[in-house]
């Protein structure tokens, strides 16, 4: 991996996202959990670069999140489909997805993020809210997006370090 800036990526984010997925990683050495993400965006904040990342309450993955403040966004490009499927249907309180899925995790920046990603965000969380039914203009969210009212916390979270296979 080689680190380029954030501004000189080359692909389509809105697909890198919504369409091939990512993996959020957030943990060490010592614990770390992965879970698939398809929402979220990139964007400027705060005279910063950051990332969007909504994450349900239930996700375990949000427990590292929360006690490292340090997380990871990896992506794949498409070809690991089956793989980030299962990642977001199984949680790693359950089983060992590394194992499961034949991903290497690599600990870096005090984070962890994915060896055969091939692209990498490392974040720093700047800030976390709650979406509420209450917020929702369209109220059709509120039933077709959250029909067990488990709703997303939204951090914001700088990009320190861009890596590109």
């Amino acid at each position: 991996m080689k680190e380029i800036n954030i501004r000189d990526l080359k692909e389509n984010v809105l697909k890198m996202i919504s369409d091939d997925w990512a993996l959020l990683t957030a943990g060490n050495e010592s614990g770390f959990n992965t879970m698939t993400v398809s929402w979220g965006g990139i964007g400027e904040l705060w005279g910063k670069d950051v990332a969007f990342i909504f994450v349900r309450p239930q996700r375990y993955t949000k427990e590292f999140i929360d006690r490292e403040k340090m997380m990871t966004l990896s992506f794949f490009s498409g070809e690991y489909k089956k793989e980030l499927g299962f990642c977001g249907k199984k949680s790693g309180r359950d089983c060992d997805k590394m194992k499961e899925t034949g991903f290497t995790p690599v600990f870096s920046d005090g984070t962890t993020y994915i060896k055969e990603a091939s692209h990498v965000l490392i974040l720093k969380t700047l800030a976390v809210t709650d979406i509420t039914p209450d917020s929702f203009l369209d109220k059709t969210i509120d039933e077709s997006c959250y029909p067990n009212k488990d709703y997303h916390k939204v951090y914001i979270a700088e990009i320190v370090k861009t890596l590109e296979k």
